[in-house]
Order: C-alpha cells, then sequence, then structure tokens
C-alpha cells in the first residue's frame, strides 16, 4: 500500500500517498505538510484534515481514528504520534537510522529501518521488541496485518525472494516462506492475517501463501513480455480479489477462486460453449489438466491464472498505489498515483474484463488548473474536485543524530534503551490510562476514535 516517492523534489510536490488500513481514508504528504481525506462517494473527496507546518514524507493513521504517525523530510529520524483532530503531539521517538516505513493496527505501531524493526505497543508506545540486523532493506519493505493475530513481514533476505513472518502479538518468530528466486518488491496480507501475497523484483509472477503453514494458495502470472516494478499488491477487505499495480499503465486485478478439486480428470473439462471461453483460454485449461505432459516451466506458464480484471492509467513508468473497495456498496477499483491523482475506476465483480474510469481527482486538494491528464479513449473524467494522499520518507544518509529524548514534570516514567537508540517517555497516569482505553476492546468494523480523551498529548523536551 506505501509509495515511496522516487525524486527528492517531485514537480507536484507529493512525497508519500497510501490509504488507511481498511482504505477509508487517503493521506497524501507532501513538501508542505500532509492532508487528509475520506472518500465516502465517487463523485466528491472529503477533507477532513490538513497540516501545512513542514515537509512530510511519510504519514499513517490507524483506521478512522484521530491518531497519526507522521516523520518529515527535514528530521527522517523522528517519528511524531499525533492527534490530528486536536492539532497536538502526543508522544515522539528518534532513532539511529532514516525511518522507511509506519505500519499500524489496533495493537501495534511497527518502525521500519534499513536494517532493524521497531515493534511498539501501541496503547502506550513502549518499544515492545527490536528486530536487528535484518537483511538490507532500502526501501522498508514490510507489511503488518490489520486482525487480532498482528503478523509482521518482512524480507528474509536481500538476494533472494525469502519472506520472514514474525508475531508481533506474542513476540515470536512465526515462519520462513521462500516465496521467489528474486528479491522481493511487494508483500500484502489480507485482513484477518492467513494469507500473504508477494511479488518479486522480476515482477512477471504474483503468489498467495497460507501464512500458517507457508503452501503456495495461488499463483497469478502479471505478464510475460516485460519484468516490471511492483508498486502495491492489496487484497479486498473480504479477500476474494487481489490487486497489482506497478510502473506500467495496466493495474491488474485477480480473483481468487477456490482451487480446483485435485482428483478433477480432463473429460470433466467443460468445453468452450458451455462456459463462454474463447479457444485460448479452453488450451490453457487442457494443458493444465495434463501438466504431467509438459515440462515443468512450460506447464508453469499455462497454470498460472490471469487477471480477472484491469484498469489502463492515463500514464506509465509512475508508481502507485492501489486497492478494491465498496463505496456506497458498489465495487470501485481506487488507484492514487506519485503523478498527483486518484483515479476512480467501476470494477464487475461478476464479469472482470476492462475497468471503465468514473473520476479522477488531484491529490493536492485543489481544482484543476486547465486539462486534466488524458483518459483512456471512452472514459468519462470530471475536473479533479479534491484529494486523498499519505507521506512516507525517502532512503538517505543523514549527518546528525537528533540525540536522547527525556520527560520533566511529575510523572510515570517510561524507560527504553538498546543498542541503536535510547529514549525517556514522560506519560503522566491519567494520561496512559486513557491511551490505553482508546485502543483497548476496539468495536468490530472501521475504529472509530471521536471522543475529546482519545490519546491526550505528552510533553516532552529534547536536550
Amino acid at each position: 500500500m506505501n509509495l515511496a516517492g522516487q525524486a527528492a523534489d517531485p514537480s507536484n510536490g507529493v512525497y508519500f500517498v497510501n490509504f488507511n488500513q481498511d482504505f477509508t481514508s487517503l493521506a497524501v504528504g507532501s513538501k508542505t505538510g500532509y492532508k487528509l481525506f475520506t472518500l465516502s462517494a465517487v463523485d466528491n473527496l472529503v477533507k477532513i484534515y490538513e497540516n501545512e507546518s513542514e515537509d512530510i514524507c511519510l504519514v499513517e493513521r490507524l483506521f478512522n481514528s484521530s491518531l497519526v504517525a507522521v516523520v518529515s523530510l527535514s528530521s527522517p529520524r523522528k517519528l511524531k504520534v499525533c492527534h490530528f483532530k486536536k492539532g497536538t503531539e502526543i508522544c515522539n521517538y528518534s532513532y539511529s537510522n532514516t525511518i522507511l516505513a509506519i505500519k499500524l493496527n489496533r495493537k501495534r505501531l511497527v518502525v521500519c529501518l534499513e536494517d532493524s524493526l521497531y515493534v511498539h505497543n501501541i496503547q502506550d508506545m513502549r518499544v515492545l521488541h527490536n528486530i536487528r540486523d535484518t537483511p538490507a532493506n532500502p526501501m522498508g519493505l514490510c507489511t503488518l496485518c490489520n486482525g487480532e493475530s498482528s503478523y509482521l513481514a518482512y524480507p528474509g533476505s536481500s538476494t533472494i525472494g525469502e519472506v520472514q513472518v514474525f508475531d508481533a502479538l506474542n513476540l515470536s518468530a512465526k515462519i520462513m516462506i521462500p516465496a521467489h528466486e528474486s528479491p522481493l518488491a511487494a508483500m500484502a496480507f489480507n485482513y484477518t492475517g492467513q494469507q500473504l501475497a508477494t511479488a518479486s523484483e522480476r515482477g512477471t509472477v504474483i503468489r498467495v501463501f497460507n501464512v500458517a503453514d507457508g503452501s503456495r494458495l495461488w499463483e497469478f502470472r502479471r505478464g510475460v513480455k516485460r519484468c516490471v516494478a511492483i508498486s502495491s499488491l492489496a487484497f479486498s477487505p473480504d479477500a476474494m480479489f487481489l490487486c497489482c499495480s506497478s510502473n506500467t499503465e495496466t493495474v491488474h486485478v485477480f480473483r481468487l477462486d477456490q482451487p480446483d478439486s485435485p482428483g478433477q480428470s480432463q473429460q470433466n473439462l467443460p468445453q468452450p460453449a458451455e462456459t463462454g471461453a474463447g479457444w485460448m483460454e479452453y488450451l490453457s485449461m487442457a494443458v493444465s489438466k495434463s501438466a504431467n505432459l509438459l515440462p515443468a516451466r512450460m506447464t508453469d506458464v499455462f497454470s498460472q491464472g490471469r487477471a480477472f480484471a484491469t484498469a489502463h492509467l492515463p500514464f506509465q513508468g509512475v508508481r502507485s498505489v492501489c486497492c478494491v473497495v465498496s463505496i456506497q456498496k458498489v465495487p470501485r477499483l481506487l488507484v492514487a498515483s506519485a503523478d498527483g491523482y486518484l483515479y476512480v475506476y467501476e470494477i464487475n465483480t461478476a464479469e472482470g474484463g476492462d475497468c471503465v474510469l468514473l473520476r479522477q481527482h488531484k491529490l493536492d486538494g485543489k481544482e484543476t488548473e486547465g486539462c486534466p491528464p488524458k483518459a483512456p479513449s471512452g472514459d468519462v473524467v470530471d475536473k479533479p474536485s479534491s484529494s486523498l494522499a499519505m507521506p512516507k520518507p525517502e532512503a538517505g544518509a543523514i549527518s546528525s543524530y537528533a540525540g536522547i529524548l527525556k520527560g520533566s514534570g511529575s510523572a510515570d516514567v517510561m524507560s527504553v534503551v538498546s543498542n541503536s537508540f535510547a529514549i525517556v517517555v514522560s506519560l503522566d497516569s491519567d494520561k496512559l490510562r486513557e491511551m490505553k482505553f482508546a485502543t483497548e476492546l476496539p468495536p468490530e468494523g472501521p475504529l472509530q476514535l471521536d471522543d475529546d480523551s482519545e490519546f491526550p498529548p505528552v510533553t516532552q523536551k529534547t536536550e
């Protein structure tokens, strides 16, 4: 879901864009601050918050709550946890290196550096665990399950596509999955954390694994003509679809049908007239049922699933993030890209095929000056009305370290010391209880934290 800017100073000013955990909100980080939007209708993007303070390169919102975690480009080692509705800072943490990614769910907040990960308890922001000496991860690739399991996945190797799954709730290693021969490029859990989708740097094959035992459930071929850079993978909330965006002009949507029973024979294959499929699809089905008669590599190409639906973007060579969601009970494909636009497509969940572009919205929250980017022929495009986005930091060397944070005043003091950094956080007892209450026993569905006592600010001083 995360999109890191490829240029230090992009022309549209957008450094980062990302959806929240349940795809109901979008955040944009830019050189002038960050904005939060909610998408409740195709025609409208509602801006719910705007901060114009500093250059924000990473921002993550906790579901629909008022808790956000932000990192600025001017202080790439410092994480700020804020209550955006009050405009207050709850706490901040400094690390030994540039923060490349932040992941949140209702129980954990994970900070990813190039060679380590820090697992925080989101109720009081204590550091629970530090995963040290991870393989070089310059893009900050990791993903956190949003369900009760709180599984965390990150690359287990920098040379091949191994995935290490860590149980962030019980703070123990779960499983290592050998997913690809090439290094990983993208990963995503479904909501429950039972399935994990992966893509490698080659970008031709998308695989879905069972997290419990590491077995492969599905394998899809994005294409055979060229290798691409996969920028995002995302399951639909019901885990029936998996969408994939890359640096090409095509967004692929795969349907996660139940696998065929292994005992089905070739004689039971449906005929083209019965299924409405073309002869090429029938040939692919026939070959997949007679795999033992062909070389293994050729069989793999024929047996891999193809895209159920596709959307064509009016550009290529630009990274994007995508998701399949239900807006007003109607399925839509959303694509937010580094060109500064959010594209809304209609998707036919029964028959698939080409997705129709319904609207495009500018991600800076302003009306479009002049003509918007040209859309594919036949698509209906309105002028952008508002925007959705989230910020994220870029990897890079920095020349100084912010130092050690110390609390002050009469308070309960929580101290965390590791080889990489030392933090002393001052938390008033009443405020600590309020923060814990705000995140304990969350209701089913999107998390709503709207009362004034949630996540009160914590005073800190930096020496």
